[in-house]
């Protein structure tokens, strides 16, 4: 476990909570390491919704199955970030998704239960971590209202152009690389791969962007679409 503190140092979930306590904290919160490799279920759609995942190497992808079996990524996360808080912190029973290894990764998996319950030993830290959690869960609001906006775009075009305006803004650059390859951004904004992959050859042969698998760069602004200001 002491061999992935550097990661959980950097962790939104212990923000705030002195090396020293980590040991503790982890204790505290039942967390254990779990090996998956590539493309294995983590957390299976229908099991119980009481366990916190943090990614400390790897990346891991959220996603949904309809009833007809298709496929929608919600999101990704890569190390230090958080997967499956915002369900236990709902009091969702069951997963409603689920959670697969992207690559190969190993994630920390600590019980939900142990931070929004009381704690029997009156842990010093452990207002510090209900803190954390929810700002985490915030913050994942946040994202969700990201993907709604994309979502609401009617054409692949306004879809992809809006969520590349998105990446741009908040890397802060115009050049940046995404955490999916084509099926998975086809996935990722609910459109079909062949559309997409046309969409992004019409966009590069008039100058707008610039791809190459899953690294973007935008050269220009299509109409209706905001400026984007690349931090100096």
């Amino acid at each position: 476990m002491e061999e992935y503190f550097e990661v959980l140092r950097t962790c939104p979930l212990f923000c705030g909570i002195d090396d020293r306590d980590l040991a503790a904290v982890l204790g505290c919160l039942r967390a254990k390491t779990v090996g998956f490799c590539k493309k294995e279920t983590v957390l299976a759609e229908g099991r119980p919704a009481d366990c916190i995942g943090i990614v400390l190497s790897g990346r891991v992808q959220i996603v949904r199955i309809d009833y007809f079996g298709n496929r929608s990524i919600v999101s990704s996360a890569g190390p230090p970030e958080l997967f499956g808080e915002s369900f236990a912190c709902a009091g969702v029973k069951l997963m409603p998704v689920d959670v697969v290894a992207a690559e190969d990764t190993r994630v920390l998996m600590a019980d939900c239960r142990r931070i929004l319950g009381s704690c029997s030993q009156s842990c010093g830290f452990h207002r510090q971590l209900v803190f954390n959690l929810m700002r985490v869960v915030a913050g994942k609001n946040l994202i969700f209202h990201q993907k709604l906006e994309i979502l609401s775009r009617r054409s692949t075009k306004e879809k992809l152009m809006t969520y590349l305006l998105q990446q741009a803004k908040e890397q802060g650059s115009s050049s940046f690389t995404i955490p999916y390859n084509r099926q998975e951004l086809a996935d990722y904004l609910e459109v079909d791969r062949s559309g997409l992959s046309a969409e992004i050859g019409r966009l590069k042969k008039m100058g707008v962007i610039e791809a190459d698998k899953s690294r973007f760069k935008v050269i220009s602004r299509p109409a209706r679409f905001p400026p984007f200001v690349e931090n100096p």
